[in-house]
C-alpha cells in the first residue's frame, strides 16, 4: 500500500523556522520525483518545492532562498526546511511522490505563520 505521511507543521512566529518531514512506504522511493505543494484557504494548491531522483531541486519564486527541500533515500523521507517564515506562507502543506505520471499524495500538514 502506498502511503505518504507528513510531520512537522505546526504554529510558529513570523521570521521562525519550521522543517517538515514526509515518509513514504510502498514505493520504490529513490526513484520517485518528490514534491511539496501547499494549498492557503481560497487559494489554489501550488508547487513550493521539488526534487528528483537525481537530487536536482526547484522552487517556486515565492519561497527561494527560504526553504530547502532535500531527501534521505536510506529512511525514504523527503524533508522541506523553511526559514524566514511569513503570515503568507500559512497553508496546509502536501508531499507527493511522482514516477513516470504515477502520483501519489500525502494528507497535509498544517503550517501556521502568526504572531
Amino acid at each position: 500500500q502506498e502511503q505518504l505521511v507528513e510531520s512537522g507543521g505546526g504554529l510558529v512566529q513570523p521570521g521562525g523556522s519550521l522543517r517538515l518531514s514526509c515518509a513514504a512506504s510502498g514505493i520504490i522511493f529513490s526513484i520517485y520525483t518528490m514534491a511539496w505543494y501547499r494549498q492557503a484557504p481560497g487559494n489554489k494548491r501550488e508547487l513550493v518545492a521539488g526534487i528528483d531522483r537525481n537530487r536536482d531541486t526547484d522552487y517556486a519564486d515565492s519561497v527561494k532562498g527560504r526553504f530547502t527541500i532535500s531527501r534521505d533515500n536510506a529512511k525514504n523521507t523527503v524533508y522541506l526546511q523553511m526559514n524566514s517564515l511569513k503570515p503568507e506562507d500559512t497553508a496546509v502543506y502536501y508531499c507527493t511522490g511522482d514516477n513516470r505520471g504515477r502520483k501519489y499524495w500525502g494528507r497535509g500538514t498544517q503550517v501556521t505563520v502568526s504572531s
